[in-house]
């Protein structure tokens, strides 16, 4: 099992994280499901148990150590479940993250940016499988080598398109007017009609509005109201 995974170890993945990973697959894979990739968390601190993601071609699994690393917390998503993947570059790392059908979005940051790409490059595929069934799976292997991209990246520091994903802009300091108006959600003003937005531009602009709520900025009714808005879109 140690050998197969041996191929994760050339994108900056933490070795001893990997290594502990390999250790619990052998348990958790469903029969006929092979793992495509794995990507691990870098903070810019030293992180002794980063969390980990695993993409197979059955589903997602977040891996969380607990407890000082002596155990781990699993949680697992199939591809039938899983609406749309994203990626936001930021200077520190990536930020990959995916929504679900039950309106659900998980992120996990601070991964290394070619991680992040083969990631989305992979969960493309996964899903664009499901919408296409007639067409042959690609071998694991095949998707991740397709994936390739040069040793050196360029810092991200403006919104850019690669055939990877489309790079989000860290969210900005807030500096934007707000009028709320009585039981209507908060619109930044002068900005285009939600309708006109494509669905990277609705999750980045629902990740800003967390933002606001998590620093007291709008209350909770007006971000859930928001919320429910944005989803309507997605």
């Amino acid at each position: 099992m140690k050998e197969q995974f041996k191929k994760f170890l050339n994108e900056e993945q933490d070795p001893k994280a990997i290594e502990k990973i390999t250790s619990k697959l052998t348990d958790l894979l469903m029969k006929g499901e092979e793992v495509g990739y794995i990507a691990v968390q870098k903070k810019p601190a030293i992180t002794v148990f980063p969390d980990s993601i695993i993409l197979t071609n059955k589903r997602i699994i977040i891996c969380t150590p607990k407890n000082l690393g002596l155990s781990m917390n699993f949680t697992d998503y199939t591809w039938d479940d899983i609406t749309s993947s994203f990626v936001k570059e930021n200077i520190l790392g990536s930020e990959f993250s995916f929504s679900t059908n039950t309106d659900l979005i998980l992120s996990i940051d601070y991964i290394p940016k070619i991680q992040a790409r083969k990631m989305y490059t992979y969960a493309k595929e996964q899903l664009d499988l499901l919408k296409n069934p007639v067409q042959a799976a690609a071998p694991v292997q095949e998707i991740v080598e397709e994936a390739e991209v040069e040793d050196e990246i360029e810092e991200i520091e403006t919104e850019e398109v690669t055939s990877f994903a489309e790079i989000l802009p860290a969210a900005p300091a807030v500096t934007e007017t707000y009028e709320p108006l009585p039981n209507q959600p908060v619109q930044p003003v002068g900005e285009r009609r939600l309708s006109d937005l494509s669905k990277e531009e609705l999750f980045d602009k629902l990740q800003n509005y967390k933002k606001l709520l998590d620093n007291g900025l709008i209350m909770q009714g007006e971000y859930d109201a928001y919320k429910k808005e944005i989803l309507s879109y997605m």
